[in-house]
C-alpha cells in the first residue's frame, strides 16, 4: 500500500526555492523527491536495543524513516528504514580510515556495486561538525559533491551543494510553528524542492553517530 505524506507548506503558500533549490535530484529513489519543501521532524526517544535514538516523521507525525541499530557491539552498520520497516540504505563506518569515514549503500546490501555514496570527515580536528560527501562515481573524491557544515550542538547544520553556497537542506531547531508540538530535544529539517529526502535523512544519521563518538571521546 502506498504510504501517503502530508508537508509543512499547503498548496501554494511554500516559500519560493532558495538559490541551489533541486541540484541534488534523485540519489537514493525517485520516490522520495518532492517538487516541493519537505520538512522532516526528528524525533527523539528512549534510546532501544535495536531501534535507535531516534526517528524521523513528517510535521504531522508520520513516520517516514527509523534507524536500526547495530546488535552486540557491532557499532559500525546502521541501517535507515522507511516506514513499513522496509530497509532504504546501509550506513557503514569504516573504523581504519584516517579520518572518519562512512560508506552508504542501497537497501540492506554492503556490496560495492551497491555503494551510493560515501561520507567523510573533512578534517579531524573540528570544531564545528565539517562533512564532504562524495557520489559513488566521484572516485578520485578531489572535490565533493555536497559537504554538510554547521553546529549539531546548536542543531544550525546545513547541506550545500559541492563547493558552492547553495543550500540544499537546512536543520532547525523547534521554534517554527510547525514543530512547535515536538519535544524539547526535537529539531526538523526543511529539506528543498526536488532534494532527495532519504538521503538528507542519512546524513542527519551520520550527524548524529559523529556527535556520539565525539561525546565518548570527551568524556573518556
Amino acid at each position: 500500500m502506498e504510504q501517503s505524506y502530508a508537508y509543512a507548506y499547503p498548496p501554494g503558500t511554500a516559500p519560493p526555492p532558495p538559490q541551489g533549490g533541486g541540484i541534488a535530484g534523485v540519489i537514493v529513489d525517485p520516490r522520495f523527491c518532492a517538487p516541493y519543501p519537505v520538512d522532516l521532524a526528528i524525533v527523539r526517544k528512549m534510546m532501544t536495543l535495536t531501534d535507535g535514538n531516534f526517528v524521523i516523521t513528517d510535521v504531522n507525525g508520520n513516520l517516514l524513516f527509523k534507524v536500526k541499530e547495530p546488535v552486540f557491539g557491532l557499532h559500525d552498520k546502521r541501517v535507515l528504514l522507511d516506514g513499513s520497516g522496509s530497509p532504504i540504505l546501509t550506513l557503514r563506518e569504516k573504523m581504519v580510515s584516517l579520518h572518519d569515514r562512512w560508506q552508504v549503500f542501497r537497501g540492506g546490501s554492503t556490496e560495492q556495486r551497491d555503494l551510493l555514496y560515501t561520507v567523510k570527515r573533512s578534517s579531524m580536528l573540528q570544531f564545528k561538525t565539517k562533512l564532504d560527501v562524495f557520489l559513488s562515481h566521484n572516485k578520485d573524491e578531489k572535490r565533493c559533491d555536497f559537504r554538510v557544515k554547521g553546529s549539531w550542538f546548536e542543531r544550525s547544520c546545513a547541506v550545500y551543494a559541492g563547493e558552492s553556497d547553495a543550500i540544499v537542506a537546512q536543520m532547525h531547531k523547534k521554534h517554527t510553528v510547525q514543530s512547535v508540538f515536538l519535544g524539547k530535544d526535537n529539531f526538523s529539517v526543511t529539506v528543498y524542492p526536488n532534494v532527495d529526502y532519504a538521503f538528507i535523512a542519512s546524513l542527519v544519521v551520520i550527524l548524529d553517530d559523529v556527535n556520539r563518538e565525539d561525546r565518548a571521546a570527551g568524556s573518556s
